[in-house]
């Protein structure tokens, strides 16, 4: 990948022995629909679920372009591994922006890392379109703390998390409040459906996970805010973390998918021709094509990381940057791996290819928040106000 510039802080810790011991893995997980234990525990054993703490705290003190690279790399060679660990690295992400920003309630959260714990994030419900700004799961106060109950969808790491990020919301009408907070695994309220049995991306194991009056000790709970869009840094915080690292991965399978691309055509020989793919001219226009969208959203990756990690003020501005980002992270990488399958004939179309379990996962990216629908309603009410 020629094009990715990988910083050696990254090499310390995703060693090139370690990255293809996890692609190598990669297809037994994909065809058992099991977590990708092995890789969970290379990466934690290498410092990798620390990596944004630190030095100090034990870890090794980057900073969220850092990780974006890593996270890049990392779906490089195993997408679903990267998705998975992803959700964590949200949670230490959504962490370091509120403290660069002067904002201390999470932590709590850092420290957790430090001590070993797994971060997961409960955050998206069936049917809430809402995502941040309401719930259906019900929150009541109990005992210093509040007990959440309802269901929580895509929880990565569903076999390892400790900690689980969650909110609900507590009361109702106009004085209703979000209560945002994080339970424990060992909670007897809290227990996963076991219902991980998808397209793609099956060795994340994002089961959904059961609330049944899940307890949220007071001292974990960390924001209340009202039911509707809020301009609170937790929310700012959740929204460029996520948007930005969950966009690294699908930026890292792009990738991938374009280094396929061409690599595979100079394996095929035209009868026609007497020449191999990689040197007729359509094949070629194809393979740049996906270069320059690749180009493009490195670009857009860089920037969007660097303005976070430079505490860019771009105000109202810095949601439609986000969204646009995830959005076109995975648009680009679903087309140029669509365009690998193009040039690369049909021996990938058969299961067990990389590029049929590219093909699979990649297509995840259509289902993450923000999703095509509401990224555009974003960009509409910034550019051309709200409607009417």
């Amino acid at each position: 990948m020629k094009h990715l510039d990988v910083p050696d802080r990254v090499r310390t810790v995703l060693s090139d022995d370690l990255l293809e011991r996890i692609r190598s893995r990669a297809p037994d997980y994909d065809r058992e629909n099991r977590f990708a234990d092995d890789d969970f525990a290379e990466l934690t054993a290498a410092g990798y679920l620390k990596a944004l703490l630190p030095v100090a705290d034990g870890g090794a003190g980057w900073d969220l372009g850092t990780l974006a690279t890593a996270q890049r790399l990392l779906a490089a060679h195993a997408p679903a591994t990267a998705l998975a660990v992803n959700m964590h690295q949200v949670w230490a992400g959504v962490a370091q922006i509120l403290s660069a920003r002067g904002d201390d309630r999470l932590r709590f959260v850092q420290e957790w890392i430090r001590d070993g714990h797994v971060m997961a994030f409960g955050i998206s419900e069936p049917g809430n379109d809402q995502v941040l700004f309401d719930s259906l799961t019900v929150a009541e106060e109990y005992d210093g703390g509040v007990r959440l109950t309802g269901r929580k969808i895509f929880t990565s790491l569903s076999p390892v998390w400790t900690r689980l990020g969650v909110f609900g919301k507590l009361g109702a009408g106009d004085d209703a409040q979000l209560v945002h907070g994080f339970v424990d695994r060992a909670d007897a309220g809290v227990s996963s459906a076991s219902d991980w049995d998808t397209l793609g991306m099956r060795a994340t194991q994002s089961h959904s996970t059961r609330l049944d009056g899940a307890f949220v000790p007071g001292g974990w709970i960390h924001t209340r805010l009202p039911v509707g869009p809020q301009a609170d840094a937790l929310v700012f915080g959740i929204f460029a973390s996520f948007l930005t690292l969950t966009a690294s991965v699908y930026a890292g399978v792009a990738d991938r998918a374009l280094e396929l691309a061409t690599q595979l055509p100079a394996r095929r020989t035209s009868l026609k021709q007497g020449a191999t793919l990689d040197q007729d001219p359509d094949i070629r226009w194809q393979v740049a094509h996906a270069g320059m969208d690749v180009l493009a959203l490195d670009a857009l990756v860089r920037q969007t990381t660097a303005d976070l990690d430079g505490l860019v003020d771009h105000g109202a501005g810095w949601f439609p940057r986000l969204v646009t980002l995830r959005t076109r992270a995975g648009d680009t990488a679903r087309s140029t791996v669509e365009a690998a399958l193009k040039v690369s004939g049909g021996g990938q179309y058969f299961a067990g290819s990389e590029l049929e379990r590219l093909y699979r996962d990649v297509l995840a990216s259509l289902y993450h928040p923000s999703d095509a629908e509401s990224a555009h309603g974003t960009l509409a009410s910034w550019l051309l106000g709200p409607l009417e």
